[in-house]
């Protein structure tokens, strides 16, 4: 049974940085090296978004609204996956959810596999 661990979150203060871990385990090899890996959040009242993804080749993709702030990488040796925010605004407040999934080389579009981290709460206010 795969197994995603969601760390690093926080309170920051608006134009602060944080960066998220998630661990993968679980499976007999790599998960990170063969699947396609992203990052969701869910703020209040809001449906969940895909904010960054990676491919396994590790072409990158991201969300209008993070876009030149956010930067999704990932160690295969070590089956984790990051997510650098930069700049945070008030609305990237909410809940990171790392998933596993899968996408084609060319990271045009991201299928999420229901494999689900349990959070990290980011929040960003003065």
């Amino acid at each position: 049974q795969v197994q995603l661990v969601e760390s690093g979150g926080g309170l920051v203060q608006p134009g602060g940085s944080l960066r998220l871990s998630c661990a993968a385990s679980g499976a007999s090899g790599s998960i990170v090296s063969i699947n396609a890996m992203g990052w969701y959040r869910r703020a209040p009242g809001k449906q969940r978004e895909l904010v960054a993804s990676i491919t396994v080749g590790g072409r990158t993709n991201y969300a209008d609204s993070v876009k030149g702030r956010f930067t999704i990488s990932k160690e295969n040796a070590k089956d984790t996956v990051y997510l650098q925010m930069n700049n945070l605004k008030p609305e990237d407040t909410a809940v990171y959810y790392c998933n596993v999934g899968s996408s084609p080389a060319s990271g045009s579009y991201y299928y999420p596999y229901d494999y689900w981290g349990q959070g990290t709460q980011v929040t960003v206010s003065s």
